[in-house]
């Protein structure tokens, strides 16, 4: 997904404060520049302050400090229906007497736009969310994927400079929302509206955004691509956030340019960069379960690559997800580490159960190393 190249600081969050006293910061010092065109995610759990954020762009929430411009304008003092600025709940908010046609026109009619006008700018919304069939109907007779594209046209109808979506497939079931994620995402594209979007979804987050912010007690911890965010992480907090992760203390036991050694008690890893610290210093080792092979052996000499990390270990668990399947494997040491096995073949030779001896190895580029 791309990000427009023209007014990279479409809108811009300049050290955003909100204090709602009592100790009680939820958004603290939080600057962010998101393009014109560009669908941004906040991405965080619980009370981590994404949707204060969110609430603070349309208007229902003041800032303690700091600003916040849209194309140019300060919005500080607009109040939320002078803001060129639609919100879609995650509720959807749907007035359930009203028609479809009548739900999209709501606010088209409380600008007071012209009866013609209207009823045009209904039809391609109707057109672009493909509900021009259910015009007549009323929300409760629709599916849930249905009403949260209404809710959408609604919020598109006004054509606003900024749409903020607070976590927008969360009413819906699981194999729903999958489907629903690139549909929605292709509808804005298509309109060309600035997204911001709020989700405590990883999924959600990686599938429909250009760039997330991750946020952990009003702050922003990492601001990236979707897989930059997932391979090269830049703290133990969001390597652990995001998807499952091997994460393992250690100290720093060689540091060259090209290399480094990380002695985490009953494994050292090889490490294929350096990472310019101090030998002896505290660090974590991020290792995904997907980097790992699992084999009943180990790699014949002179197959692996120079520096290959291998262990041997004994299966306690495993899980069987389809398309993979994901180890327990039980360290000498006592550790656990997860492994996770892509299922190509229908019936696997030699398949590990549990309790067998296996062999893990992994590239010297496969980790990556915290010092925060």
């Amino acid at each position: 997904m791309s990000v427009a190249a023209v007014k990279t600081d479409f809108l811009r969050i300049e050290d955003v404060v909100k204090d709602f006293g009592g100790g009680a910061v939820a958004v603290n010092h939080v600057s962010l520049e998101i393009a014109k065109g560009e669908i941004f995610a906040l991405l965080g759990s619980s009370g981590c302050g994404k949707s204060t954020l969110l609430r603070m762009l349309a208007g229902f929430e003041t800032p303690t400090s700091g600003r916040i411009v849209l194309d140019g304008q300060d919005l500080a003092g607009l109040p939320p229906y002078e803001r060129p600025i639609n919100m879609m709940f995650q509720s959807y908010a749907l007035f359930p007497h009203l028609t479809v046609w009548d739900n999209i026109a709501f606010g088209l009619r409380r600008d007071g736009m012209a009866r013609d006008a209207i009823a045009e700018r209904v039809g391609q919304m109707l057109k672009l969310v493909q509900l021009d069939k259910y015009a007549k109907r009323k929300p409760h007779q629709l599916s849930g994927g249905q009403q949260q594209r209404v809710a959408l046209a609604r919020s598109l109808a006004k054509r606003p400079q900024l749409l903020l979506l607070d976590e927008p497939l969360g009413a819906l079931d699981k194999k729903l929302r999958e489907e629903t994620q690139i549909e929605l995402v292709n509808i804005i594209e298509e309109v060309g509206v600035t997204c911001v979007m709020v989700t405590h979804d990883q999924e959600e987050a990686m599938t429909m955004a250009s760039r997330i912010a991750i946020m952990s007690e009003g702050r922003v911890l990492q601001v990236a691509p979707p897989a930059e965010v997932y391979e090269t992480p830049t703290s133990r907090f969001v390597a652990d956030f995001i998807g499952n992760v091997n994460l393992m203390d250690g100290t720093l036991a060689e540091d060259e340019p090209a290399h480094c050694v990380i002695d985490c008690g009953d494994l050292r890893h090889h490490v294929g960069h350096g990472i310019t610290g101090s030998i002896g210093m505290k660090v974590a080792v991020a290792l995904r379960p997907e980097k790992i092979q699992l084999a009943t052996e180990p790699p014949p000499p002179g197959s692996a690559l120079p520096g290959c990390n291998q262990v041997q270990g004994r299966i306690r668990n495993l899980s069987y997800f389809g398309s993979f399947t994901v180890y327990h494997l039980e360290l000498p040491g006592g550790r656990m580490l997860k492994v996770s096995q892509h299922n190509a073949e229908r019936h696997r030779q030699q398949a590990l159960g549990w309790g067998d001896a296996a062999w893990a190895h992994w590239t010297p580029d496969a980790q990556v190393v915290l010092t925060q």
